[in-house]
């Protein structure tokens, strides 16, 4: 127990992803089943999320729709198993811009957003530079970029240059650049007890096989196949995660990890999405 509780929400899932989207070099090594989630943490008055989800109905619903995403689950349902509403939602730290982590901020009125100041240059350059780059626009609603400029005219964006400790107390982003995206960011999480330290490692690690391989007993870096930057690079951040938490893998929590809920307490919602418990603080209910 200690002063932060942390939870994966399930909001959608794809069923058919392709294991070469997730695993680096699995060339015809078919589909897998693959969870999209944000996480929530609640420290004292705060209550935040780590990515947004997307929204169904834009653009990122489309682009869901094309890698065969089912379930979407609208904010006020999935985080009201946690019994918190979207417009209690205090701040959102995005690990990148992909319409998977991004596109649901339209749902939280009052948070205010954390983005990594080289993410988002990196997209507006993308986006100038025509329809010949457009492969590396892949998992981008350009609208959701829009979005930040008009919360930024309201007050509510805030550009981070790098580390950033104690962005609410006990809660700290990293830099992972030119990695999953330019600008790709992780979360470093000091809960205050017995717990320790846990790290949200957005898309630089989409799950457990990015950092053993196929053999948890003879383990070896295997990269996701989707990425920006470069593939050195993911490795290079990934073992830094690891050093941070010393060298427990079962600490990072890859919010695509289907296996989180064999490792720690969760349940089944009524639609059949997964909700884990990472860990409850001290005065805080359990929601599993």
């Amino acid at each position: 127990m200690g002063t932060h509780s942390i939870w994966v929400l399930e909001y959608s899932r794809s069923p058919v992803h392709p294991v070469s989207g997730v695993c680096y070099g699995a060339h015809n090594q078919g589909t897998m089943n693959l969870p999209f989630a944000y996480i929530l943490i609640k420290t004292g008055d705060a209550v935040v999320l780590v990515d947004a989800g997307h929204d169904a109905a834009d653009f990122g619903g489309q682009i869901a729709n094309s890698i065969g995403v089912t379930g979407w689950t609208p904010p006020e349902i999935v985080l009201g198993e946690c019994g918190i509403r979207p417009q209690d939602v205090t701040h959102v730290i995005l690990t990148h811009a992909h319409f998977d982590h991004i596109g649901g901020l339209k749902f939280l009125p009052n948070a205010k957003i954390f983005i990594q100041k080289k993410e988002l240059e990196s997209w507006m350059w993308i986006l100038a530079k025509g329809r010949r780059f457009r492969s590396l626009q892949a998992g981008l609603n350009p609208a959701d970029i829009l979005y930040l400029t008009q919360a930024n005219i309201e007050g509510r964006l805030e550009l981070v240059e790098g580390e950033r400790e104690n962005l609410v107390p006990g809660v700290h982003v990293y830099p992972a650049f030119d990695t999953h995206t330019a600008g790709s960011q992780y979360v470093v999480v000091e809960t205050g007890g017995g717990d320790g330290k846990f790290i949200l490692s957005g898309d630089v690690i989409y799950t457990y096989s990015n950092l053993t391989g196929e053999d948890a007993t003879d383990p070896c870096f295997v990269p996701p196949g989707l990425a920006n930057g470069s593939q050195t690079r993911l490795i290079e951040s990934a073992e830094e995660m690891l050093k941070i938490v010393g060298m427990n893998e079962r600490r990072i929590v890859p919010m695509h990890e289907e296996q989180l809920s064999k490792i720690y307490p969760s349940r089944l919602t009524a639609r059949q999405l997964m909700l884990v418990e990472i860990c409850v603080a001290d005065g805080d209910v359990s929601r599993v």
